[in-house]
């Protein structure tokens, strides 16, 4: 079973997440550096590309790793947590970006973009005309687009913020079954969906069902976006609250590896080949080698990689890089977001989780972490979920 093979102590969670963050960054360097859709796109007939599927496993190994975090907090320390987490580094990442901005455009209009971003839902994407004549730039008819890979934080915070109202209502601890059923009612609209379009066409990309929202701080938020992404998060905390029950052997995770292939290249994707690459992904996690379970365990740069990738790629193709060719504007990319990523860990992302244990002197007791004192003196698990 999967709780016989997951150890919060030896797992190769921090490793997967690195290498999903370096997939997104390949992924973009296409687009980015050439102009061009990302490969996988036409093999999968438009259902994913390399960048789609890393977001789709950050979505999974995210709602695995929250719900622990979830069931051993209280709501109020539970959002604390995802807070500290996401909004400081993300902060100074906008604020580096607009500082460096306002040399080649106008301070203004680059701290109104850092503004307008700051709680996670982009409402901005450019500023003025920078980064307009990249590859992207022309391939997008001219806009400025400066990091197009915020779009998923929104989603992300919209699930934290359904895990912290469950956590308040003790169903993550008490009634589990219920995210089983939220995990089968996001799963019936994939289903529909995929039925529906097999009847009317022979797409097999699911199509727009319009916004969801306003919701206070983000506004509106794609409904479609919003249930898919929604469905492998619950696939994550699903896998986390019954891992008692899962089994895990590796004659499933290479049928695994058969279905994700065969739906990616014929079909079906979002319906078979979702809960296919979430198991997979959860088994390599308890498989991998025991070197891997030590990347990402002390110093974990997943997070700066996905936030830096984008405008560093772009300031690359502005001086010219994605000429030497897609190998050397990958790996340059990587060294160049690798290297920001490092410093957000350590000056920005690290310092700011020493304070996960503080607490508002306005906030009763009972609302924190009744396992408060457990959670302070260090235990793995705490440790791992506080850094996703």
């Amino acid at each position: 079973m999967l709780v016989d093979r997951y150890s919060p102590r030896a797992n190769a969670l921090g490793f997967l997440r690195l290498c999903l963050a370096l997939a997104v960054l390949a992924g973009h360097s296409w687009p980015l550096g050439a102009g061009r859709a990302t490969p996988g796109l036409g093999l999968s007939r438009g259902q994913a590309d390399v960048g789609a599927l890393a977001v789709d496993g950050f979505f999974v190994l995210s709602g695995f790793l929250v719900t622990a975090s979830a069931a051993r907090l209280g709501a109020v320390r539970f959002a604390w947590h995802r807070c500290l987490r996401i909004f400081p580094g993300l902060w100074a990442c906008l604020l580096l970006t607009a500082a460096f901005a306002g040399f080649f455009t106008t301070f203004h209009e680059a701290f109104s973009f850092a503004w307008n971003n700051a709680l996670g839902q982009p409402h901005r994407w450019g500023i003025g005309t920078l980064f307009s004549d990249t590859p992207y730039g022309r391939l997008t008819g001219g806009g400025s687009v400066v990091n197009g890979s915020l779009w998923s934080l929104s989603f992300e915070l919209c699930w934290y913020g359904v895990f912290t109202a469950l956590t308040a209502c003790g169903v993550i601890r008490r009634s589990p079954r219920l995210i089983l059923l939220l995990t089968a009612g996001a799963y019936t609209v994939l289903l529909s969906d995929f039925l529906h379009q097999l009847r009317q066409t022979a797409r097999t990309v699911p199509q727009p069902r319009g916004a969801f929202g306003p919701i206070p701080f983000f506004g509106a938020l794609d409904t479609q976006t919003l249930v898919y992404l929604g469905f492998l998060f619950l696939l994550g905390a699903s896998a986390q609250l019954y891992r008692h029950r899962i089994p895990a052997n590796g004659i499933l995770a290479l049928t695994a590896v058969v279905v994700l292939l065969t739906t990616l290249r014929f079909g079906a994707f979002h319906v078979l080949g979702y809960p296919a690459f979430a198991y997979l992904l959860l088994w390599l996690a308890c498989s991998l080698p025991p070197w891997t379970h030590r990347i990402g365990r002390t110093h974990d740069y997943s997070y700066g990689i996905y936030i830096y990738a984008f405008p560093a790629q772009q300031t690359l193709a502005t001086l010219g890089v994605h000429h030497w060719g897609p190998p050397a504007y990958i790996a340059v990319s990587a060294l160049v977001t690798t290297a920001l990523a490092a410093a957000s860990w350590h000056l920005v992302e690290r310092p700011v989780l020493t304070f996960k244990h503080w607490t508002p002197p306005f906030v009763p007791a009972s609302l924190t972490s009744r396992h408060e004192t457990a959670d302070r003196a260090g235990s793995v698990d705490a440790h791992t979920s506080a850094r996703v």
